[in-house]
């Protein structure tokens, strides 16, 4: 369809009508109404019937939007850029992934002898391009490959081994192991990994949960593994694992569901193989172990500092442990390597990423220059197997304008110098980056990205405020074609900082949780004033966009400040807070937002829950939701209901404000093609497009 030949948007709408219950709980006193429980149910003739009138009505005005296809083109442009992911040493052979610029999907790389050779493209497995590669690891010789792959988007990830020499298959598919890690054994006939448990031998509603640590040898059949761990643990841990370097240290991370109770636990596979606890945590603290080259176990950890600090021990002796590394009051250390008989250290300040250089014993040597502002993922060094660079560290590295790259920092010159950049060339627009600084309702300090075609406000334009706020989960500049289109476009895009996510430490993931989860909502609020106060834009000008947990977040914006928004794109989102548990990992999240059973906890979602909010007669915004029927995550029933009320409750004319949802099937919450992308995004940026005002 040419721009010319585009259908014209409808005259009116008519919602399709849902079923209206007239139903009401009394839930430790409160008289809790659920008009739309029936959506709840996918299988139900009367949700199959509303969703599929629903799909109409949204291709009815999504496909009419202006800018369609010069947006799609300009999108698939942008990505051409493809990325590159931080290599893997493996005795000399180096494995990494690259997306080339005409690819839906990265594919895995090993380099021996300066020979390129594909191990693993997802498009060659499917050609549909459903199946999505979710992780992977060579054996310590390089001789091997472990990887896991799943299909429509349910993350439920199969396992196979290949040999790297001849590309046959040794082993898989092993089926439940959603993104397990992987800890290779010397020789490459063994490893550990993590899988859930039987099905059958558990509650239909625990299916999902009841994960081990198993000891596998290749070729053999799963139900030989050995059981590990686990057993007699809360159903819902989730396992990290490593193996040492010379394979006689085992070290396992877990922690129930998303609670930040980190315990850690080790064993001497050359002597009797226990495992032994380390640090059991009650209180609450992020504790991640491992044992470096050099034959120490380290230690990052919140315990006793919210902003972490690092740890060392003997591991044969693992309670002794010593601070190699104190907490600092104004960055959050994320990582530490060992490198050459020194240490790096990853930290973030304000979200921006930064490097240091220690000594073995902590004491701080100098600052690694980085490329820009930006932030860095996947730090990676050479294996004692392989030959020459025993001081260079490998780095990912992206910011707003460059797009995923891989630089190479030496410690004896001290320079840093790209490795691998974007395998795509790509005309990227010349835009203006900063950070805001803003206060809160509270008088908390937020920050702020604002990246527009000028560095200061020169008048008001259609902007996208984002966020995230929960689950210590921050995000510091990174490339996004979304945002360089929106922005090149003549728009303001803006990602706030909030409280809930790791930008300044634990404590700043903690004052965004729970009883206090309204902070995460007042400081979204404060940055759309602050962008609105310093000329940016206009309440007629700002739209708001998140997913999952920042569904959550701009659902609840819309339903508590519905005047200070002109639009919403609600993605993939959590919305009814009273019965979130009851799908899919929901009950893994009841630390985080709390539990409807607990009588304090429940008034506490109950005085934010978007679901329970919509009320009749109130001007909405301009709504969009999108969902994916194979979320292995989020329910899409939170959608479904939260868009029938709205629908329902609105008074907005519905051909200005439309109110409306978009469904995909046969993808989920995460990993998805490139094409898919662009589509999704095509149609939430040209409906926020034509609620703002933006020219595309």
């Amino acid at each position: 369809m040419t721009e010319d030949s585009r259908a014209a948007l409808p005259a009116t709408i008519t919602y399709p009508a849902a079923d209206r219950l007239d139903l009401v709980e009394d839930l430790h006193g409160h008289l809790v109404a659920d008009p739309y429980r029936s959506l709840e149910d996918p299988a139900d003739p009367r949700t199959a019937a509303w969703s599929e009138a629903q799909d109409a009505l949204a291709r009815s005005w999504l496909d009419a939007m202006p800018g369609r296809e010069r947006l799609g083109a300009r999108l698939a442009e942008l990505m051409r850029t493809g990325s590159v992911g931080t290599p893997v040493w493996r005795a000399g052979r180096a494995f990494y992934a690259r997306r080339d610029p005409d690819r839906d999907h990265a594919v895995l790389y090993v380099l021996v002898d300066g020979v390129e050779r594909a191990l693993v493209d997802p498009s060659a497995l499917d050609p549909s391009g459903r199946t999505t590669l979710d992780r992977w690891s060579p054996s310590r010789e390089g001789t091997r490959l472990a990887y896991q792959v799943s299909v429509g988007g349910d993350e439920h990830s199969l396992l196979h081994v290949l040999d790297v020499d001849t590309g046959e298959l040794l082993d898989g598919p092993v089926d439940r192991c959603r993104y397990s890690p992987v800890g290779w054994l010397p020789g490459g006939e063994e490893f550990f990994y993590v899988r859930r448990v039987d099905p059958a031998l558990v509650p239909e509603d625990e299916r999902q949960f009841h994960r081990r640590v198993w000891r596998h040898r290749v070729g053999a059949p799963a139900s030989e593994d050995v059981n590990v761990h686990g057993d007699g643990l809360d159903h819902t841990y989730y396992y990290g694992l490593s193996v040492s370097e010379d394979g006689r240290w085992l070290v396992v991370n877990g922690a129930p569901g998303t609670v930040r109770k980190d315990s850690v636990w080790i064993a001497d596979l050359h002597g009797d193989g226990a495992l032994n606890p380390v640090i059991l945590t009650e209180e609450g603290a992020q504790c991640t172990a491992w044992i470096e080259p050099d034959g120490r176990l380290y230690l990052l950890t919140s315990l006793d500092a919210p902003r972490f600090r690092l740890c060392s021990a003997d591991p044969a002796s693992p309670r002794d442990w010593t601070e190699l590394v104190a907490e600092e009051p104004d960055s959050v250390l994320e990582g530490a390597v060992w490198l050459d008989g020194s240490l790096v250290l990853a930290r973030t300040r304000h979200a921006v990423s930064e490097l240091h250089l220690h000594d073995a014993d902590g004491t701080w040597v100098r600052e690694v220059p980085l490329p820009g502002t930006g932030s860095l993922h996947g730090m990676s060094t050479a294996d004692a197997r392989t030959p020459g660079d025993r001081d260079v560290l490998w780095f990912g590295w992206s910011d707003f304008t460059t797009p995923s790259s891989v630089y190479r920092f030496s410690v004896a010159t001290g320079a840093v110098e790209l490795h691998a950049a974007a395998p795509g060339a790509v005309d990227i627009p010349d835009l203006s980056t900063r950070q805001v600084a803003y206060q809160s309702a509270d008088g908390t300090v937020v920050r702020m990205f604002v990246v527009s075609g000028s560095r200061h406000p020169d008048l008001p334009r259609p902007t996208l405020l984002t966020g995230y706020g929960g689950f210590a989960v921050g995000r510091g500049p990174g490339y996004s074609a979304t945002t360089l289109a929106w922005a090149e476009a003549g728009g303001v895009w803006a990602h706030a900082s909030l409280r809930g996510g790791d930008e300044e430490g634990e404590e700043w993931h903690r004052a965004g949780m729970r009883e206090s989860k309204q902070n995460v909502f007042d400081d979204f609020h404060a940055a759309a004033e602050r962008l609105i106060a310093d000329g940016w834009t206009t309440p007629q000008q700002l739209s708001i966009m998140g997913g999952s947990n920042g569904g959550l977040l701009v659902g609840a914006a819309l339903t508590q400040r519905p005047e200070l928004y002109a639009a919403v794109v609600c993605s993939a989102p959590l919305l009814d807070m009273v019965r979130y548990e009851h799908f899919l990992l929901g009950r893994l999240w009841s630390e985080e937002y709390g539990s409807a059973s607990v009588p304090e906890e429940l008034e506490w979602l109950l005085a934010y829950s978007p679901y329970h909010r919509v009320r009749p007669g109130v001007e909405y915004p301009s709504v969009l939701f999108t969902v994916f029927e194979s979320d292995s995550r989020v329910d899409p029933n939170h959608a479904r209901k939260m868009c029938a009320a709205l629908q329902g409750a609105t008074a907005s004319d519905p051909t200005k404000h439309p109110v409306l949802i978009r469904r995909e099937t046969e993808v989920g919450h995460a990993g998805r093609s490139v094409s898919r992308s662009v589509g999704l995004a095509v149609d939430q940026l040209t409906f926020l497009a034509r609620a703002t005002g933006l020219e595309l």
